[in-house]
């Protein structure tokens, strides 16, 4: 795929084709990067696309990635590379697929993945997760894309102006970002598959207490519950400890029904422009 044109839809920047030996070549695009690197949800949509495609070569019944985590070693760079998806077992409720991101020679990115079939009719038997509480729409400005952040042309993301004080250069005693996020990337709507995109869609929640714009993904496990019902999510992001230069970071999305769809586990460095304080 060396010559692939760049595309804004989702689907056609994550796509891989099969190479055969269980390889998958892929081209990443420009369009779904921060500060010129691609990603990490993106990068999950990759690899997810790779571990079902072999998997479902393999005879494996499941269609969706209910359970990512990945291991970022390096940035890849844009354009081509391979993505190499080693089927760890087929069963009847789960599949696992050991997936890595290789290019000039080098794994860049390492994931395990589980799928398997989430149903549109399913209900929670138990729920403990709560929405975030949201000013409407109308209330919540767009951000828009500014040639540094990509992603931002993807989808609409409107963030709680209280969260966006940072902006204006004020220091919040909240390490939290909550809004609302739309998939606008010309072709589709939210699906199981895009909410790996939308659990790292999100600017760092370290922003609103000072962090600089250097904070890198060292893992990050996302998780999808449940295919969305609506065209809108909910999200929150939040820090759980911020020590020694790293930072557990959660986030959660909602749908229209207030249901969990899906939530994200990183671990990411970070710095701050006043360390003393």
């Amino acid at each position: 795929m060396p010559n692939a044109p760049q595309t804004h839809a989702l689907r056609d920047a994550a796509a891989v084709d099969p190479l055969g030996n269980g390889r998958y070549a892929v081209n990443l695009s420009e369009q779904y990067t921060v500060v010129g690197r691609p990603n990490g949800g993106y990068l999950q949509c990759v690899l997810a696309n790779a571990a079902l495609a072999e998997a479902a070569a393999q005879g494996g019944p499941h269609v969706h990635a209910t359970a990512v985590t990945t291991n970022f070693i390096g940035a890849p760079e844009l354009g081509p590379a391979v993505v190499v998806a080693t089927v760890r077992r087929i069963g009847r409720g789960a599949s696992f697929v050991h997936i890595a991101l290789e290019q000039n020679g080098a794994i860049t990115n390492e994931s395990l993945i589980t799928l398997g079939t989430l149903s549109e009719r399913s209900a929670p038997r138990y729920h403990d997760a709560v929405p975030p509480i949201l000013p409407p729409l109308e209330d919540c400005p767009r951000s828009e894309p500014n040639g540094v952040i990509n992603i931002l042309g993807a989808q609409d993301q409107r963030l709680d102006p209280a969260c966006t004080t940072f902006a204006r250069g004020e220091i919040s005693k909240k390490a939290e970002i909550r809004g609302w996020m739309r998939l606008d990337d010309g072709q589709s709507q939210w699906d199981a598959w895009s909410l790996l995109f939308a659990s790292d869609a999100l600017p760092p929640a370290t922003f609103p207490i000072g962090s600089t714009g250097w904070v890198p993904t060292l893992q990050l496990s996302s998780y999808v519950r449940s295919i969305p019902s609506s065209e809108w999510l909910k999200v929150r992001q939040w820090c759980v400890v911020i020590e020694d230069g790293l930072v557990d970071e959660r986030c959660e999305l909602f749908d229209d029904r207030d249901q969990l769809v899906a939530s994200a586990s990183q671990l990411a460095m970070v710095r701050f422009n006043n360390p003393t304080e």
